[in-house]
């Protein structure tokens, strides 16, 4: 108990005390018009008050990740705990600030225009496919993950056929529709919704006095049922993205970043938003450790129930809550994710159109866009979703990846402190390395092998920006007159 206790605290402070670091050192300036004021269209750039924005993030950001996620991290045992207090104050949580903020000063472009800016245009492409590809993987898999939970919940009412079916209407208008018709009136409720249940299994676990495993050097070991299977590093960081880091997310910030009125809203909405998610990752982490007598028993668990993560949150929400929990379980952990699969499709929507400068303000153009992506979201559906959900976790740190070497560079070029994310892109590069490298579903070799080779790759990428951002300092000085062409 003292492990979670003392994990809630460091990410308040974390919020408080380094949010205001890193907002400090990418210079906010208030008085600065902001997208939603200047490019207002009543569709994608329209303003609303920050409460509102921070609620329609924290639920675009989080869907089943800090759900699914903890539960899933949850069997390396309280190393977990570890991952998400630092993952989310120093990496997911800056990570989402800058590409956010940096969305906001350059005209709420979105994430793939940023990285072109900065990268070059072959990354831009390749950014532009990528990004669009993971969008289409997120819709799917917040298509079936949905509809399997709600079935679980309400069994006997609708298959789970149905109801994806129904998800996927919705879908399509709420990528339709202008932002605040349907997504800026409902998302703040679900939002609140989400928050109050996490809220309440926590309170109830702790109420109930559940034994929540302790951060002690008798723990501090690989508590998976398969530790030479599942070693931590890799596999820990990326079982848990949402709640520590996710890239996911800046695909999300340029959605608000045409909405927020003033810059100084960035740090609560942005940074505020990735604190929180990593806050119901740490209640769900917990319950999961503690709820079923201990790691290993949660490991036994999940390995009767083959993995599925909805079952295990409709036997905690129900027995700690009741009735009520059952309720709430539908309306936080169902309607969540649904939302975050629509605002999937409506990003690779956006993306598409800033590629192609396709004016979104009529109805028809929208659909042009809108109709082939829910094609190729609905044949993703019948591929089996375990599948799905293991190449989007890890194209989504990858995703991350690539946005934390762009806002190295960015804070490189602005002589502003780049170590900020440089570190975190480092650690970062080294992850999905060595779990591409050591992955059933990538290249399946020996475990030391691909930690070892994950790790020189990323000291490489590190070598190569130490070495590329040197020789742009040198270059600065060199009068202009005097540089060969």
């Amino acid at each position: 108990m003292i492990t979670f206790l003392l994990s809630i605290a460091a990410l308040v402070a974390g919020y408080f005390f380094y949010g205001a670091f890193v907002e400090k050192i990418f210079g906010i300036e208030p008085s600065r018009p902001t997208p939603a004021n200047t490019l207002t269209d009543g569709v994608d750039f329209v303003p609303m008050k920050w409460n509102k924005i921070f609620l329609i993030q924290f639920l675009n950001i989080a869907g089943l990740g800090p759900i699914y996620g903890a539960i899933a991290g949850a069997v390396w045992g309280p190393l977990a705990f570890v991952w998400i207090v630092l993952g989310a104050i120093f990496g997911g949580a800056v990570h989402d600030f800058m590409s956010g903020m940096m969305s906001l000063r350059s005209n709420g472009q979105s994430i793939h225009e940023i990285v072109g800016k900065y990268m070059g245009n072959g990354v831009k492409q390749f950014m532009s496919l990528f990004t669009v590809a993971m969008m289409i993987l997120v819709g799917a898999v917040f298509i079936m993950g949905p509809a399997k939970i709600h079935s679980g919940l309400t069994s006997g009412f609708m298959g789970v056929t149905a109801r994806a079916t129904v998800n996927f209407i919705y879908y399509i208008m709420a990528t339709m529709l202008p932002i605040d018709k349907l997504i800026g009136r409902i998302y703040p409720f679900f939002g609140f919704a989400m928050l109050f249940m996490a809220v309440g299994i926590g309170g109830a676990m702790i109420v109930n006095g559940l034994p929540i495993p302790e951060l002690i050097p008798a723990n501090l070991i690989n508590m998976n049922a398969n530790p030479g299977k599942f070693p931590i590093f890799p596999m820990l960081f990326v079982t848990i993205a949402c709640g520590a880091i996710s890239g996911f997310h800046s695909t999300q910030s340029p959605l608000m970043a045409r909405c927020i009125t003033h810059e100084k809203y960035g740090r609560r909405v942005f940074y505020g938003a990735m604190i929180t998610e990593g806050l119901v990752a740490l209640i769900w982490a917990a319950v999961a450790m503690s709820f079923f007598g201990g790691v290993r028993e949660l490991n036994d668990v999940l390995a009767v129930q083959k993995g599925n993560a909805a079952w295990i949150v409709n036997e905690i929400s129900n027995t700690l809550l009741g009735r009520f929990g059952a309720v709430l379980a539908i309306l936080g952990v169902v309607a969540a994710p649904i939302t975050t699969g629509d605002t999937a499709f409506r990003s690779a929507r956006l993306i598409i159109a800033d590629f192609f400068k396709f004016d979104q303000k009529s109805i028809k153009n929208r659909l042009i866009l809108t109709i082939p992506l829910f094609v190729l979201g609905f044949l993703l559906t019948q591929v089996d979703f375990s599948i799905i959900w293991r190449y989007m976790a890890w194209s989504n740190q990858t995703l991350a990846v690539i946005v934390l070497w762009t806002i190295t560079i960015y804070l490189a070029t602005e002589r502003k402190l780049f170590w900020i994310t440089l570190l975190p892109a480092v650690f970062m590069s080294a992850v999905v390395s060595a779990y591409l490298l050591v992955a059933p579903e990538g290249f399946g070799i020996d475990v030391f092998y691909g930690q070892i080779s994950g790790v020189c790759i990323a000291l490489a990428m590190m070598t190569w920006f130490l070495v590329w951002n040197y020789s742009a300092r040198q270059l600065a000085t060199v009068p202009l007159s005097e540089r060969s062409i």
